[in-house]
């Protein structure tokens, strides 16, 4: 990350979150003393800087200093800012109005890239280091598209970087007033250089996907599964509990809720009661509509490994995603869920989003190809379905 900042000679470098400020104490070592050098920290405990750089005890994505800065680099705290977070429910609603990027389960890291890149001079570069997730979840594609508009994106893709740490990392470095996008693979870099993947002068804040051949040419010859299917969700642990209908004993009529642990490549365990919870079976439509109806399922929890089966007893779930074929769709259930579950597709998923997001997310399942002669067999679906 040192090697990659850049700074004029007596500009001003802020590291943020600070603590005892280990990136100014290495761009120092490396560059040099001829610089203004700001630490910025929320932790009156933890503020440790040097004492050749200006202290500021302050929450960083509330400070509101009276200059710019011509680089800002450091390892921003991470952590979910969704309503179940562990943060003061009025700093939250503060946080929400400072931040145009936030956006659903949103992430202390995104608005800390935000607050970076408005504090930056003209022409000013930030360095990170952070979760890759904002590369391809959708809570973050308000963040892609404001980075897009301000500046130019470099991406230095780390993979597993921490031992110990599940966290998968990318060191992103931006520049104020540029344009585009470039991709690195950075995995291993400590011993080579990173190598340039991508290069999109014209990116607007799309999905920042691995250009993978194989799977690209996939994505070609092949039919989007959200153009054949509508996806659903599974209702929530809250929603089943509260639901009238609902057991923890097993009866007369009742079967059990089922969850991820169910779900296998091919295939559905019916019995095991793993989430410890019941319902009639003739009612499952009252809990969601379309349990009622024979439809394709496919796992959210399983890493972005394709695990897929055809529920034809139409159970009632509480976890992974539900597919049903949109109007006048036709489909193969069998020929479709052999191919979900087989080599080709497991390989197109790594080849594109590596370890970026432990768990397929919902645009990742719809862009999946299908190809042609399964999306248009001549199957009807509701005999398929039978």
């Amino acid at each position: 990350m040192v090697s990659l900042a850049e700074a004029p000679k007596g500009g001003r470098i802020l590291e943020p979150a600070s603590a005892h400020a280990p990136f100014l104490r290495a761009f120092r070592e490396a560059h040099g003393s001829g610089y203004r050098f700001h630490a910025v920290e929320v932790d009156p405990l933890a503020l440790d800087p040097p004492p050749w750089a200006e202290s500021h005890l302050a929450d960083f994505l509330l400070w509101e200093p009276h200059e710019t800065f011509h680089l800002i680099l450091g390892n921003p705290p991470y952590g979910a800012l969704g309503a179940g977070a562990r943060l003061d429910p009025k700093r939250r609603r503060l946080y929400r109005s400072r931040f145009a990027t936030w956006h659903g389960r949103y992430n202390l890291y995104g608005a800390f890239l935000e607050k970076g890149v408005r504090l930056l001079a003209p022409s000013g570069m930030l360095v990170y280091v952070i979760p890759a997730g904002w590369m391809v979840l959708s809570e973050f594609h308000k963040l892609r598209a404001f980075l897009a508009r301000e500046g130019e994106t470099e991406v230095y893709y780390l993979g597993r970087a921490f031992p110990g740490v599940k966290v998968v990392a990318a060191v992103v470095r931006f520049r104020k007033g540029g344009r585009g996008l470039k991709l690195y693979d950075a995995e291993g870099s400590l011993f080579h250089s990173p190598v340039l993947l991508l290069e999109d002068p014209a990116w607007q804040g799309e999905m920042i996907r691995f250009p993978d051949p194989k799977a690209l040419e996939m994505e070609s010859k092949g039919v989007p599964l959200g153009a054949l299917f509508l996806p659903h969700f599974a209702a929530r642990s809250p929603e089943i509990r509260s639901h009238p209908l609902t057991r923890t004993a097993p009866g007369p009529g009742l079967v059990p809720i089922l969850t991820g642990r169910n779900l296998k490549p091919g295939e559905i365990d019916y019995e095991a009661p793993h989430s410890g919870l019941y319902f009639p079976k003739e009612a499952v439509g009252l809990l969601k509509p379309f349990y009622a109806i024979p439809h394709l399922v496919v796992a959210h929890t399983k890493g972005t490994k394709v695990v897929a089966a055809w529920d034809e007893r139409a159970y009632p779930w509480r976890e992974e995603f539900h597919l049903l074929p949109k109007a006048g769709v036709r489909v193969d259930p069998e020929g479709l869920v052999a191919y979900l579950n087989g080599l080709e597709v497991q390989a197109y998923c790594r080849g594109l989003y590596r370890e970026v997001v432990p768990h397929l997310t919902r645009e990742m399942l719809l862009r999946i190809p299908v190809p042609r002669d399964l999306a248009l067999n001549q199957v009807p679906f509701a005999a398929s379905a039978r």
